[in-house]
């Protein structure tokens, strides 16, 4: 699968979407390469592709931000 392919994945929502927050979440589909990430509420306005490893470095860095004191 190449990375333009990937938008024709299997999506999947947010483990953060739940009963309360489920309108305002992102899907991702994924490939050995790359990642795309699109808004759920609006699919079709467009989609972000990220090479796997930087987005790997992203959420790392969000967790580590997370873990931080405000």
């Amino acid at each position: 699968m190449s990375h333009t392919d990937v938008t024709h994945g299997r999506w999947r929502k947010s483990s953060y979407s739940g009963p309360d927050d489920g309108n305002e979440c992102v899907e991702i589909a994924t490939s050995p390469t790359h990642i795309a990430v699109r808004d759920s509420k609006t699919p079709s306005l467009g989609t972000l592709t990220f090479p796997a490893g930087a987005f790997a470095v992203f959420v790392s860095a969000l967790k580590e931000s997370e873990d931080r004191p405000a």
